[in-house]
Parts: C-alpha cells; sequence; structure tokens
C-alpha cells in the first residue's frame, strides 16, 4: 500500500475516532448494534502478506532451492508482523494495548531459525532494506557465473578500447591532463577560428573524435547481407561522391604523386584511402603524431557509417575481408592497434585485436599471431589461458610457436599469483617449466633465434647452443620459420626479464638431459612439427614481419622525392589552401623550425591544418631555388 493512501487511512480513522468521541459525551454507553471498530493495520498486514510473500519466495528460490515453501511462508509473514507492529507501536502505546510486543517476541523465534538457514545475520535482515540488497547482491553473482560461460571469447570491452583511459589509469588523470594541455599549447596545428565550436562531432567507441575535424560527409554506408550460423554478415558501401574521389585517388597514385592525394582530401576529408596514404608518408617521415590523426580520422569514418544491426564488439558480426570495401577497415584497425602498442596501451591494442580476429575468422590480418602478446603485456594471464582452450581452430593453438612459448609463461605467471595468495589450487594443468620443456622441444629453433634478437650474452646460453638440437636456425618448413621469425620480431621484448630468462635456461637444460638419456623422442616431436606445418608452400607469406616489429619505417630522401610532384602541382595545391583559408593566423608555432620541411609543406595542404599566411610564405621561399616565390619561378 502506498504512503498516500495509507495517510488517508489513517485521517479517516483520526475522524471515526473523534466522532465516537462526541458521541460518548452524549450518551454514556455505547449502541449494542454498532459494528465493532476495524483494525486498519491488520487491511495493512493483510494486503503486504500478499505482496510481500511473493516477492521474498522468489528471491528465496532464486537463492536457496533446498528451503520448503513453509519456511519461506512463515519468513515473511514474520517480516510483516515485525515491521507493521514496528510502525505502530506509538499508536498502541497511547491505547495502552501491549498486544504488539507479545506478537513481536513470538514473531523472533522463527525469524532467528530461518536466518540460521539461510546463513544470514540477523542484525542486517532484520532490516527489510539490508536483506533485499544482501539478496540482490547474490542474485547478480549468480548471473555474472552464468555470463561467463554464455559470451563470446572475443567479445570487445568498450571501456577498454579508449587509449586515454589506459593513459590516465596507468599515468593518473593529471598527468595525462598535464601532458595533453602541454601538448595543444606548443602543437604546431591551429584550430581555424570559423570551424571551431562550428559542429559536434558524433561519439564514437573506436577513437574520440577531435573538435576540429570536418563534419563527416555521409559518403560512406553499410549493407546487411545475410544471417548465417548465428552471424550477421555486412558489407560497406560507397555514394556517388565517393566514387569520385576513388577516381582521382586512383589517378593520383598511379603517377605517384602526393599533392594530388592531398587536394583529394581538401573537397572529401573522409576518402578513407588517402588518408592512409598520408598516414602512411607521415610515418615514413616521422610525424607519428600526424599519421595516428589519419588514421583515427578514417575509423572515425568508417564507424559512422556503421548499420544499426551491426554491433561488432558481440562478436556476432562478420565483415568478410574478400570484399574490396571492407579492407580498409582491417587495414586501419591493425595500424590504431599498432599506434597503441607504441604508446604502452597493450589492453586496448588487445581488444583491437579481439576484435580484428571477430571480424573474419579467416585472420586476413595474422592477428592470432600477436594476440598471445598484447595478453601477456596486459597481463591478461586467464584470458589467454582460456583463449587458447576455446577458440575455434583447425589445429590446436599451442602448436603455434607463439602461443607455445607465450602460454608458458602464461602459466608462470599464474603459478606466482597462486603462491603469493598462499591457496591451495589442485595440479591439474601441466607446470610452467613443462610447457616450456614441450616448446623447446617442438620448436628448437626459437632458441637461437631468441638468443640473437634479445640479446642473451650469457655464458650458459652460449654452452646451451652448442648442443646439437639447438643448433640449427631453420625448421624445415617454410610457413614455420615464417610464423617463428614473426614471433621472435613481435616478442623478442619480454624475454629481457631476468625471471622468464632463468625458466627459458632451466627449461633447455632439461631438454639436453632428455635427450641424453631418451633420443628418440626428439624424433616423436619432430614427426609432429612435420605433420602440423606439411605444406612446402609458405601458408603465411602475405604477413610481413616488418608488420610485427617494434621499429618505425623510414626512407632515404631519394625515395621520397617519389611522394613528390612537379613545383606546378605544388603551386596549384598551395592556391587551393590559400582560397579554402584566407585568414591565417598571425604568428607562427613555436616548434615549426625544428621539424621536417616536407612534413610542414603537406601538413599545410589538409583541410584541416592551418599554420597562417606568414607560415605558409616561409614554406614557400623555402622550397623554392633562390628564395624566389611561386609567382617568379614562370619568369
Amino acid at each position: 500500500m502506498s504512503a498516500r493512501l495509507l495517510r488517508k487511512v489513517l485521517q479517516e480513522q483520526e475522524e471515526q475516532q473523534q466522532q465516537q468521541l462526541g458521541n460518548d459525551d452524549d450518551s454514556d454507553s455505547p449502541d449494542p448494534a454498532a459494528p465493532p471498530s476495524k483494525n486498519l493495520f491488520h487491511i495493512l498486514n493483510d494486503d503486504d502478506d500478499d505482496v510481500q510473500g511473493d516477492e521474498s519466495e522468489i528471491a528465496n528460490e532464486t537463492l536457496t532451492r533446498n528451503i520448503n515453501e513453509q519456511e519461506t511462508s512463515e519468513k515473511s509473514t514474520a517480516d510483516v508482523v515485525s515491521t507493521s507492529n514496528h510502525k505502530s507501536k506509538k499508536k498502541k502505546k497511547k491505547k495502552g494495548k501491549q498486544g504488539s510486543f507479545s506478537r513481536v517476541d513470538k514473531a523472533e523465534k522463527p525469524l532467528d531459525v530461518i536466518l540460521k538457514t539461510l546463513s544470514l545475520d540477523s542484525n542486517s535482515s532484520s532490516n527489510q532494506p539490508g536483506s533485499t540488497e544482501a539478496k540482490s547482491v547474490n542474485v547478480k553473482v549468480c548471473d555474472n557465473r552464468a555470463k561467463q560461460y554464455t559470451t563470446s571469447i572475443l567479445q570487445v570491452d568498450p571501456k577498454f578500447l579508449s587509449a586515454e583511459n589506459e593513459l590516465r589509469r596507468i599515468f593518473g588523470s593529471k598527468v595525462v591532463s598535464s601532458f595533453e594541455n602541454s601538448q595543444q599549447t606548443g602543437s604546431s596545428r591551429q584550430i581555424r577560428g570559423g570551424r571551431r565550436g562550428s559542429h559536434n562531432p558524433k561519439k564514437t567507441i573506436l577513437v574520440s573524435p577531435s573538435d576540429h575535424w570536418p563534419r563527416w560527409d555521409g559518403s560512406l554506408s553499410m549493407e546487411f547481407l545475410e544471417s548465417k550460423d548465428g552471424l550477421n554478415f555486412f558489407r560497406y558501401v560507397h555514394s556517388s561522391s565517393y566514387g569520385q574521389a576513388q577516381r582521382a585517388f586512383e589517378g593520383a597514385k598511379s603517377i605517384h604523386d602526393l599533392n594530388s592525394i592531398a587536394s583529394v582530401l581538401l573537397y572529401y576529408p573522409y576518402h578513407l584511402d588517402s588518408l592512409i596514404t598520408m598516414a602512411d608518408y607521415f610515418k615514413f617521415v616521422g610525424e607519428h603524431h600526424m599519421s595516428a590523426d589519419a588514421t583515427a580520422k578514417s575509423l572515425y569514418a568508417l564507424e559512422c557509417a556503421w548499420n544499426p544491426m551491426f554491433t561488432p564488439l558481440q562478436g556476432n558480426c562478420q565483415l568478410k575481408f574478400s570484399h574490396e570495401t571492407n579492407k580498409p577497415l582491417f587495414t586501419t584497425l591493425f595500424t590504431h592497434m599498432k599506434n597503441m602498442d607504441r604508446r604502452g596501451c597493450h589492453r586496448s591494442a588487445l581488444e583491437v585485436c579481439k576484435l580484428l580476429l571477430s571480424l573474419d575468422s579467416d585472420d586476413p590480418m595474422g592477428v592470432m599471431f600477436c594476440i598471445d602478446y598484447f595478453a601477456l603485456r596486459a597481463e591478461e594471464y586467464a584470458w589467454l589461458e582460456r583463449f587458447s582452450e576455446d577458440y575455434k581452430s583447425d589445429n590446436s593453438l599451442w602448436l603455434f610457436p607463439n602461443f607455445s612459448y607465450s602460454l608458458a609463461i602464461c602459466r608462470f605467471y599464474l603459478e606466482r599469483d597462486e603462491s603469493s595468495k598462499d591457496t591451495y589450487v589442485e595440479n591439474v594443468k601441466a607446470t610452467s617449466t613443462d610447457l616450456m620443456r614441450q616448446a623447446l622441444m617442438l620448436h628448437p629453433s626459437v632458441l637461437k633465434k631468441l638468443v640473437a634478437k634479445v640479446p642473451l650474452k650469457d655464458q650458459a646460453w652460449t654452452n646451451i647452443l652448442k648442443q646439437a638440437f639447438f643448433k640449427s636456425e631453420q625448421a624445415g618448413s617454410l610457413s614455420l620459420d615464417h610464423l617463428i621469425n614473426i614471433y621472435v620480431e613481435r616478442s623478442y621484448i619480454i624475454w629481457r626479464l631476468p625471471d622468464l630468462q632463468k625458466l627459458l635456461r632451466n627449461a633447455a637444460l632439461l631438454v639436453i638431459e632428455t635427450l641424453e638419456s631418451n633420443g628418440s623422442e626428439a624424433r616423436d616431436w619432430a614427426c609432429v612439427r612435420k605433420e602440423v606445418f606439411s605444406s612446402q608452400k609458405n601458408e603465411y607469406g602475405h604477413l610481413l614481419v616488418s608488420d610485427f616489429s617494434d621499429s618505425v619505417p623510414t626512407l632515404p630522401p631519394d625515395n621520397l622525392q617519389n611522394f613528390m610532384a612537379d613545383p606546378r602541382m605544388r603551386e596549384e595545391v598551395l592556391n587551393v589552401n590559400q582560397v579554402v583559408n584566407p585568414h591565417g593566423g598571425d604568428r607562427a608555432p613555436r616548434d615549426i623550425a625544428n621539424r621536417s620541411p616536407l612534413a610542414v609543406l603537406f601538413e599545410s595542404i589538409l583541410p584541416w591544418v592551418d599554420f597562417g599566411d606568414r607560415v605558409e610564405e616561409e614554406a614557400g621561399e623555402d622550397n623554392q631555388p633562390n628564395g624566389h616565390g611561386p609567382d617568379d619561378q614562370g619568369h
């Protein structure tokens, strides 16, 4: 019963009492035919018995199914009686009645018995809100356990996708905010006054759009293809305006004209291939911030085009790489993953890995050969073990060189965590030493490459590599050798930790002892290796080892000329830039003198960048012979 109705009933009761008092003044004895007065709180108790009894039965069925229905009804009745008598205690004191106290004393005994049966605290459950809160907590725990078994292993957690949020978790909000403010103060990119505050960019999950980015032009969309085996298949679709931009880009690409590609972005700021090309160029010249900005714009455009039915974070959507229009999403996500790795945001990179692997089960980008690295760097050891067991693949993931060594490392850290908690866990899985020994037996050529790449200069490693089993650097299969090179290039930095070096050394010594006593075991592992990687061709030749490297590729100045067009094209693009932005800034940024002239020139071409009139004039003078401007060149 609501509080408003309760107040109404109490007012009616007071009016009836006043009328009875008036009648008592007129006559000494009451009318024997008058109906007896009703206790309205009993009516409240009856209503509450029906409502609260049902609620308690539902909660008790969820928490403890072995409690019989009789105890449940007694508990609900006792709770209602105790709470209702507590509310009416003051009222009954005035009338001199003591029945409520006796009812409470009688109700406390069965209530204590029920609480002991449920293993709950009597003090907390004597309060109705407290008991409800405790029940809801237990229900949530049961629901969470059920969800852990039903959710996909590749489901992406959106709160870990943001690199900025991860940096704040690592360094603190104050440090990150201070760094961002200093970057904005000394940045060479100035936002045009006309564009500032002109629109609010759409909020996205993959990236956080900047206020100075152009408005989304809607040149991309996504169509639903079919639903098969519980998966929804989609494909990107280009508009007619995007087709015009694509033809202009293909023409500029055929003559290696980067200026023309940059001019495409003047009119089509979210043309994907142009943004990807500019991102590669800025990466080659060392402007990593500009490269990451162009990559983020590509992801922003791709996400704005998502179909309402497209829910990739749930792991139930497919974008096949075989469709030409879907390829930019894969290349851009892979570049974005490497950018976050370079910033130290390994958990965010892991979430992008899961997203890439869920979009196409064929794994066109080779995410399977770096997802273990990001899981280890993000300290997601339990997830990595569960992934290796639950993920559906043609072969066991443990047979790949990266997983065979990474799972041993994963087990090593899980064992250390269990020992630090002083909890006894039944050993149903192999130990880290056994897993490392098996990895060395299956892929012995990894050891020599790791020793050279890390590098490991201790004399013990020299003695180990003298053994015939570890001398060879070739595994006998082109596919396996390529995967080993990718693993060493991607994960060598992990082996610089002393604890892991000790684990690897002890396992290698154990392998040597095993082979001395039983040489046939090496032949058995060789047979397994040959059966798994039986192809004579390199099945993973489309994956470049450099794509999994921490080193940033650079081009010599002679090769950079391939990106350049003739001065006439540069003059035309600069003139277009001046028309688009006639009002520049009054002063050049402070760090303009220490940057690459080529990078400054091409930044000035982009539609979202403005150095000001003075900077454009200085850039034009620096790139002209004898200091003459573009107007003097034709004379």
